[in-house]
């Protein structure tokens, strides 16, 4: 297969690597990520500077193209510039840290994918429920092994996979779970209020607070529990249960 790379912790992140280093044995690779981290920008795109791309070598041998854009930039430009022809498959991850609930319309690994599909190209996004992840080798595998799945049998357009893995050996994981996207309330304890040393009143944005449940059927849920967890995505965000309820308002009476 022909796989575009690409992720939003930018381009020297080993999950990136990990995964270029596992596609790469069997696989035509191409990465194409953004040149530093990009978090939590999640579909946004450049539109009021030039996009600047360069060549990069990583672990003395391991190349890719940095761009000083998003996550999405990298797949508008790798599919439209970079790439000689389209790929089979495009791959955004791994992110260490999961991208589940609410987190997923923020996540510049999930709008990766989800700019691929536009362009009617299969895509997984694929992230570890950690953020001092050590071993990234069995979710570069388990992405590989989704991949070929992905390959035979297709994804409906505008569909991605979202794939979180709990940060333990694939060995030692519950199961694979297919889930649906779960919503959370968020916490209206959001912003911690500081003072700066000029005493001037500031904002930060504060720590993930969402407690998770018991429901396996619900992606935050059933990754808690040590569940491989898959979510398929669309980019048609209409809500088809309120189009049907809008259309007898009589708005244009």
């Amino acid at each position: 297969m022909k796989i575009l790379l690409t992720n939003d912790d930018g381009i020297y992140a080993p999950g990136l690597w990990a995964l270029y280093k596992r596609f790469s044995q069997d696989h035509s690779v191409t990465v194409v990520a953004p040149d530093h981290e990009r978090s939590a920008v999640s579909h946004g795109i450049t539109l009021y500077r030039p996009l600047r791309t360069r060549h990069i070598t990583v672990n003395g041998g391991w190349k890719g193209y940095g761009v000083d854009g998003k996550p999405a930039d990298c797949i508008k430009l790798g599919l439209t510039e970079i790439l000689k022809e389209k790929p089979d498959l495009v791959v955004s991850g791994i992110n260490p840290g999961a991208n589940v609930g609410v987190s997923i319309n923020y996540s510049g690994t999930v709008a990766a994918a989800r700019e691929a599909a536009l362009f009617g190209l299969p895509a997984i996004a694929v992230s570890i429920n950690g953020y001092e992840v050590e071993d990234y080798e069995d979710a570069a595998l388990f992405t590989e092994k989704l991949a070929l799945h992905v390959k035979e049998k297709g994804l409906p357009f505008g569909t991605v996979l979202n794939v979180n893995l709990p940060d333990i050996p694939l060995k030692k994981a519950a199961g694979v779970r297919i889930t649906r996207q779960g919503i959370n309330v968020l916490s209206e304890e959001y912003y911690e209020n500081r003072v700066d040393p000029r005493n001037r009143a500031y904002h930060w944005l504060g720590s993930d607070s969402r407690i998770f449940g018991e429901n396996l059927n619900i992606d935050g849920d059933a990754l808690c529990h040590n569940y491989i967890i898959i979510t398929p995505l669309r980019c048609d965000l209409t809500d088809y249960d309120a189009l049907e309820e809008l259309k007898g308002w009589e708005l244009d009476s």
